[in-house]
């Protein structure tokens, strides 16, 4: 009995050590540490490299997104900038404990959007708030990030989640060091700055550069501006009736194009869309959020910054009849009496707006490589 008893408790033993072991996270000096598998011919990230199509260029309906381009002379893209940011970008070494990288929270298959309402941090903490989808960051002229803009750059921003205590729990000095300390980083940073020193700001300017290169203009959308001419784009021809209807009231009735500029369709300032009549969250002031493009937003979903609507119908339901009165409501989305607008879309009109924003949905985008995760599975 004794010896069965003894057994167990070996037994156990082993069990417990197996199960503590496979939960921790290997560290960066870990010889079984990965590599990021990178081609050998750059990938093209840099303006000079990547030509953006002509209904982005303007002149033009819809015009020149450039005029919303928030990247800094100091730290334009480069090839190999962005290279370097990507492998951060994908690297969970930037979390205190392994787990977490940047790209657990935007991933590329849902246009670098979270699915869950709330992501999860590197403790199994949740943020605060839904996280927004980064594709075409790079236009929005105010230059400010988070849903309340609380970062004054983008190269502000991308520091802030790795040392924020739920979500990747590091300290500047500590990142530097585990970067630093990191084998395949050296040649990386050689190759993006000159040098292979590692400095925080260094960091922040490779993944900013990454993050401003997720540029997307190959939807169904933009099929429409295949060879345009004289008589402007082809909706008729490029989308479903549907579809065209949609975008009809997308820029007239429906009164979405006059929050969602450009062809990019992007936001110009933080706007409070009467979600409540008294917020709990107050956003940048007066319950305003900044909203991110609406590229790829079929695939984006839950929707807001606190991720309350989980369609687009439930969406376009808000903005049709749902926007709540308060003193701080956008006067965009107020009536000729001041009240909150109120569209009365048809049954019709409300699935064609759907049908329409679901042609923002950027395949390529979703699956290209050069956006993808560099490091092979574990």
């Amino acid at each position: 009995m004794q010896q069965r008893l003894n057994l167990w408790v070996m037994l156990a033993a082993a069990c417990a050590g197996a199960c503590s072991r496979s939960t921790e996270a290997p560290s960066s000096s870990d010889a079984t540490v990965r590599a990021p598998i990178l081609p050998s011919a750059l990938y093209s990230y840099s303006d000079a490299d990547v030509a953006l199509p002509p209904q982005f260029v303007g002149p033009g309906p819809g015009g020149s997104v450039f005029v919303t381009d928030n990247t800094p002379t100091a730290n334009r893209t480069t090839n190999a900038g962005a290279t370097l940011g990507r492998v951060l970008f994908y690297d969970v070494r930037l979390s205190a404990n392994d787990r977490i990288a940047c790209a657990s929270c935007h991933q590329q298959a849902f246009a670098f959007g979270d699915t869950a309402r709330l992501s999860r941090g590197f403790k199994g903490g949740f943020t605060r708030r839904h996280a927004m989808g980064l594709a075409n960051a790079r236009f929005y002229q105010r230059g400010r990030f988070f849903w309340d803009e609380r970062a004054a750059t983008l190269e502000a921003q991308v520091l802030m989640p790795i040392q924020d205590t739920t979500e990747m729990g590091m300290t500047l000095a500590g990142l530097v060091a585990k970067v630093g300390g990191t084998k395949y980083y050296p040649s990386l940073f050689q190759a993006a700055f000159g040098t292979p020193q590692v400095t925080s700001d260094r960091i922040a300017a490779a993944l900013a550069q990454f993050v401003r290169s997720i540029e997307s203009y190959q939807s169904k959308f933009d099929q429409a501006f295949a060879g345009i001419g004289p008589g402007g784009p082809n909706f008729g021809g490029a989308l479903t009736p549907d579809e065209a209807l949609g975008q009809q009231l997308f820029v007239g009735v429906g009164r979405c194009a006059q929050c969602h500029a450009t062809n990019a369709q992007v936001s110009d300032d933080v706007h409070n869309t009467g979600l409540d009549a008294v917020s709990a969250d107050t956003g940048a002031g007066g319950a305003r959020f900044k909203a991110p493009s609406l590229r790829n937003i079929g695939v984006r979903a839950p929707y807001m910054h606190d991720g309350r609507f989980t369609t687009l119908t439930q969406v376009i339901e808000h903005y049709d009849a749902g926007i709540q009165g308060n003193p701080n409501l956008d006067r965009r989305l107020r009536g000729p009496n001041g009240a909150p607008q109120r569209l009365n879309l048809t049954a019709q009109q409300k699935s064609a707006l759907v049908a329409y924003l679901n042609t923002l949905t950027d395949q390529a985008l979703l699956t290209a490589a050069k956006f993808s995760n560099p490091f092979p599975p574990q």
